[in-house]
This record gives C-alpha cells, sequence and structure tokens, in this order.
C-alpha cells in the first residue's frame, strides 16, 4: 500500500545528513561540563551548535538556552519570569498550545499570576486593539501569543504584538516551534523577549529544542541542579541531540527559498483538488486572512457522524493527517482551537489539519483525495 504521511506539524522525518551528524557526535562521548581533554571536546560541540543556532535567527550565541523542546522552553519562560521579572499578570489567548494553556492555568491555580485571555478576531487572531487597552492598566505583565498556530496555521504580526508590549513596558514571549526552520526569524531586530523552538518540528531529532532570552534579560530556573545553561537549565546536555538540531536548522535554512516555492505549490495544488472534488468544503482559520504556508485545516462537507472515524479510515489506507495537536491524540473532544474560533453548529464537523514538508508530492495529495473519496 502507498501512504502519505501529511502530519508535519505533529512531527517531521530527520534529514539523513542529521542522522548522520548525532551518529558522528555520540562517539564523543565527553560530558561538557567536565575540564580534561574529552569534556573540552564536547564543550566545543555544544557551543559550536549554539553558535550555529544563533547564526541563522541573528541572535547572539549567549541568549540561546537548550532544553528538551518546545513544552519545557515555554514552562521556562511563564514560570521563570514570574519572580526574575516581577510579573504580576500573564495575558495569552485561548488558541495557545497547551504547553502554554496548561501552565498559565496552573500558575493561576497557584496564585502566582493573574491570567488575562485577550479576544479573538475571526479566524482566531489575537485583538491587538484589546491587547492595547489591557496594556494599558499598569501591572507588571508577560504577553504570551505565539506566531504561527499549530493547528490552523494562522500567523501573527510578532512586530505589531512585541512594538504594542514594549511601548507600556510588557514582556513578550511567542511560541515559534512551527515557525522556526520554516520562515526567517531576526531576533536581533524584532520586538521578542521569550521565544520557544523544538527540532523536530524543523526535521531534527525528537527531545531537544531550546528558548530564546534576550540578551539582559533573566529567568530563574524552574528545576534545580548543576550550573549547565546558565544555571536556568540544569543537567547534562545531549551533545548529540543539541549537535543534530543544529544541523537540521542549518540545512531548513539553507534550503528554505525551494522548500517553500515546493510547499506552496503543493497546497495550492491541494487546494485546487479540494476545490474539484468537495465543494463546500473550509479552510477553518482563512478569515485572519494571513495563514501559514505549510499548514491547512479544512472542515469537509461530510456528516457528524464520520468525525469519530475519519482519522481511522484515512490511517487504513496510509494516510496520516490529523484532527489538531498531536499533544490531545488521544482525545476525542473536538479541537480547544476550533472551539474557540468556529460557530457551534460547525464544531463538530469532520476537520482535517493537513500540514507539508519537503518530502511530499503531489501524488501524496491524490493519495489523500482518493481516500476521502472512501470516507
Amino acid at each position: 500500500m502507498k501512504k502519505a504521511y501529511l502530519d508535519n506539524a505533529s512531527t517531521t522525518a530527520l534529514r539523513p545528513e542529521v542522522i548522520h551528524e548525532i551518529a558522528h557526535t555520540l562517539a564523543e562521548y565527553g560530558n561538557a561540563s567536565s575540564t580534561h581533554s574529552f569534556g573540552r571536546s564536547a564543550k566545543v560541540l555544544l557551543e559550536t551548535a549554539r553558535k550555529t543556532i544563533a547564526r541563522y535567527l541573528n541572535a547572539e550565541s549567549r541568549e540561546i538556552i537548550f532544553t528538551s523542546g518546545g513544552t519545557e522552553a515555554d514552562n521556562m519562560v511563564l514560570r521563570g519570569a514570574i519572580p526574575a521579572l516581577g510579573i504580576k499578570r500573564i495575558i495569552s489567548s485561548k488558541t495557545e498550545h497547551h504547553a502554554v494553556l496548561n501552565t498559565v492555568d496552573r500558575l493561576a491555580a497557584e496564585n502566582l499570576a493573574e491570567v488575562v485571555y485577550v479576544p479573538l478576531l475571526p479566524g482566531g487572531l489575537p485583538d491587538l486593539e484589546q491587547l492595547e487597552l489591557l496594556l494599558q492598566q499598569d501591572i507588571p505583565t508577560l504577553v504570551s501569543l505565539m506566531y504561527v498556530n499549530n493547528e490552523t496555521g494562522v500567523v501573527l504580526d510578532l512586530e505589531k504584538a512585541g512594538n504594542l508590549c514594549h511601548k507600556y513596558g510588557a514582556y513578550f514571549h511567542t511560541d515559534t516551534v512551527q515557525a522556526i526552520g520554516k520562515t526567517e526569524l531576526d531576533f536581533k531586530n524584532l520586538p521578542v523577549d521569550f521565544a520557544a523552538a523544538s527540532a523536530h518540528k524543523f526535521h531534527g531529532p525528537k527531545g531537544v529544542g531550546f528558548v530564546y532570552v534576550r540578551k539582559n534579560l533573566v529567568l530563574h530556573a524552574i528545576s534545580f541542579g548543576g550550573e549547565q545553561e546558565k544555571g536556568i537549565r540544569p543537567g547534562t546536555e545531549p551533545v548529540h541531540q543539541v549537535a543534530g538540531m543544529a544541523k537540521a536548522l542549518e540545512l531548513s535554512y539553507s534550503h528554505l527559498t525551494e522548500e517553500r516555492a515546493h510547499i506552496t505549490d503543493l497546497k495550492n495544488y491541494l487546494i485546487s483538488r479540494l476545490d474539484a472534488s468537495f465543494p463546500g468544503y473550509k479552510i477553518n482559520g482563512s478569515e485572519a486572512g494571513n495563514l501559514f504556508y505549510n499548514i491547512i485545516n479544512i472542515q469537509l462537507p461530510f456528516s457528524e457522524d464520520k468525525t469519530s472515524m475519519i482519522l481511522f479510515n484515512l490511517d487504513m489506507q496510509g494516510i496520516a493527517v490529523s484532527r489538531g495537536s498531536a499533544c490531545q491524540s488521544g482525545s476525542i473532544r473536538p479541537s480547544h482551537v476550533l472551539k474557540e474560533i468556529l460557530p457551534e453548529s460547525e464544531i463538530n464537523k469532520p476537520s482535517l489539519r493537513i500540514s507539508f514538508s519537503h518530502n511530499n508530492t503531489k501524488e501524496d495529495i491524490d493519495l489523500l483525495i482518493a481516500a476521502l473519496h472512501e470516507v
């Protein structure tokens, strides 16, 4: 059976060069915190990777702190900023990834910070006019709004949101997990104070990521141990994972222009096939206007009774897509993002998130369309 993997927003395939880099680095078995020659060799690999990542994001290497992934990066910022920066309030939105939503819920429950959710515009973009009204209140605030929504691909204007935050003395954190490696980011010139990234979203290994912390800002540690990663993230660094992440980011940006064009062409081809095959379908989030090029969330003109089994039926035909975040894959509840942006009458209708990488082809889309006809 031919298969089509169209769930790249949940995870991506390792590039062959990344596998080679990881395997090669595994031979360097020194601990990067040791002072002997074995440790110094590992430290060189670690810091070279840090410099590589910083270079592609126009950041300074000291602004990159390695983590186990995007979830830990978001937690480090949200929890660590409260005592470090005197934060009394966190402003976020209800369409964030659960790494943010569940964390701010916990912070509120622990009475560590007030949590306020900015209203959403049609399609799911945060209402920046309402954000400005909130920011005019004289409360030490951290704003946490994601750059590219992982379920719909809705894109936030980082410059506008960040400038608003800084205008009123607030700090700005953004989850950039779906964007790093897939679009240009210039942290030196963006009004972003903190950002989260995860390697497996840009063809790197799972279990490693980083948090960007603008220079001269501090975070308190949320776990405790040694002095690794400036003491913010203690624990022996997985040098092979970090090296693989740096190689993946390097390759992603080296091939960005042609791979973005290829993926955009595939997305347009999918839309043309949907237009011809399933008139009446809807692109969820399209009212927001600006959607990221590798994600599309479609509501199909099928009856609601097909919703619960659609992923199973597609999987049986070799098609990998999702109904939303992979972190919620064990749940039969409707997507929390779609619940916020769709009318009540559409929430339980069958919607699919389709997400592309450079590995996909038009044949994958043809297989998907054929499989949908069989649902």
